[in-house]
């Protein structure tokens, strides 16, 4: 079931900086806020995947910024809190609301604002959906929401020098999402992912799972000490939680491709596809539904 990861997660204590907002320290340098495991849905409230800080010599590059500028700015007052150093960079790993509508709380600071060169093509599309629902997603909070592209676009690789150290940022062509962006630390070793690495939660698919796959191996390739994922725990066996992921990510694949072979129908794929991993993720029921209606009408014309 999920007993394992609590051999993987990292034994550092919390940073307090509120009831509600809690950081990580963990590296040098290295500040992780881990959101909660709840359901992009109504009233949600913005706050559930992993917000990261990392701070250089010259400045900090802020790693994703939450789903409200509510959110954003709790994530800004806890920088605040540990460096007064300018914020140089704020990454978003992909387009997902619950990763990048905290942009607009760090307007202020006037950083360079990076991502994938598909993810001002993503925010275009999407814009009017995201800004009709942030009401709904997190009531009051979704005052002064903005979609803010990134003025630096990565095509394929992207060095973000901080002074004393280096981010590298890789784009991958489609795969949890059309704009997936990774983040590596050469010096600590850490990566972060983005949503490429859920941990605990049931990874949902906004891409293409096969392509998914192939992305999954080449990180997995990658020497690190710590990874951070989009959604759980801070991980120091990185390529164990890859590969549990994408032993779930293979199941679906297979599963609703042999349902299209039989002449199922998608609901009756959707009780059954990829149940054996039921009892390993959190939220999967839901997830796992939305994730067999995404792909089952692209597998059929296979």
């Amino acid at each position: 079931m999920l007993k394992w990861f609590a051999l993987l997660l990292l034994a550092l204590p919390d940073v307090a900086l509120s009831a509600e907002f809690k950081i990580e320290n963990i590296s040098p340098g290295i500040y992780v806020h881990r959101g909660e495991h709840k359901d992009l849905a109504p009233h949600y409230g913005g706050d559930i995947c992993n917000l990261s800080f990392v701070i250089g010599n010259k400045g900090i590059a802020v790693i994703d910024t939450g789903g409200s500028p509510v959110v954003g700015a709790r994530l800004r007052k806890a920088i605040r809190k540990v460096s007064k150093k300018p914020i140089l960079y704020v990454i978003n790993t992909h387009v997902h609301p619950d990763h990048a509508l905290g942009n607009a709380a760090f307007k202020q600071d006037h950083p360079v604002f990076v991502g994938h060169n598909k993810l001002a093509d993503a925010m275009a599309q999407r814009k009017e959906v995201y800004l009709r629902n942030q009401a709904e997603w997190v009531g009051s909070d979704a005052k002064g929401t903005e979609l803010i592209p990134p003025s630096l676009e990565v095509a394929e690789t992207q060095t973000l020098a901080l002074g004393g150290r280096q981010l590298q940022l890789t784009a991958h062509p489609i795969a949890h999402s059309p704009s997936d962006l990774s983040v590596f630390d050469a010096e600590s070793k850490t990566l972060w992912t983005g949503d490429l690495l859920f941990i605990e939660r049931t990874p949902s698919v906004d891409g293409d799972v096969s392509s998914w796959i192939d992305v999954i191996t080449r990180l997995h390739d990658i020497n690190t000490t710590r990874t951070v994922p989009g959604h759980g725990p801070v991980t120091l066996n990185g390529a164990l939680a890859l590969d549990d992921e994408k032993r779930y990510l293979t199941t679906l694949l297979a599963d609703v491709r042999e349902a299209i072979k039989q002449g199922r129908s998608m609901e009756d794929t959707i009780a059954t596809a990829a149940r054996s991993e039921e009892s390993k993720w959190l939220l999967f029921d839901i997830t796992n539904r939305r994730n067999v209606a995404r792909i089952f009408p692209m597998l059929e014309w296979e």
